[in-house]
């Protein structure tokens, strides 16, 4: 299905006006390493090392940033990273902030 023009360009420019936000991710003892890393490929679209990166500084500092987006992005990535998380029974967890 083809997103007509008007209507891609509309949804851009509401993007634009809405504050950005940033992605936080938290460190638990429970989820593992791989699935984080995975996660955040997938849902968020790092590259492997900034995966690698972003998921070794949340487990040794207990909290790291992964990326800024709008709001309204933000918070569906987040909801489909908590989805998934509970699918496999894992409590990660990811927060947003105003930039």
């Amino acid at each position: 299905m083809q997103i007509a023009p008007d209507i891609h360009e509309e949804i851009e420019q509401e993007e634009a006006l809405e504050p950005p936000y940033r992605v936080l991710i938290h460190n638990d003892e429970v989820t593992p390493y791989d699935f984080v890393v995975l996660i955040l490929q997938k849902i968020f679209q790092l590259t492997s090392l900034e995966a690698e990166h972003v998921t070794f500084v949340a487990h040794t500092a207990g909290i790291a940033y992964v990326t800024t987006l709008p709001r309204a992005e933000a918070q569906k990535r987040v909801g489909k990273a908590h989805f998934a998380a509970s699918l496999e029974g894992y409590p990660l967890t990811f927060s947003i902030e105003p930039e």
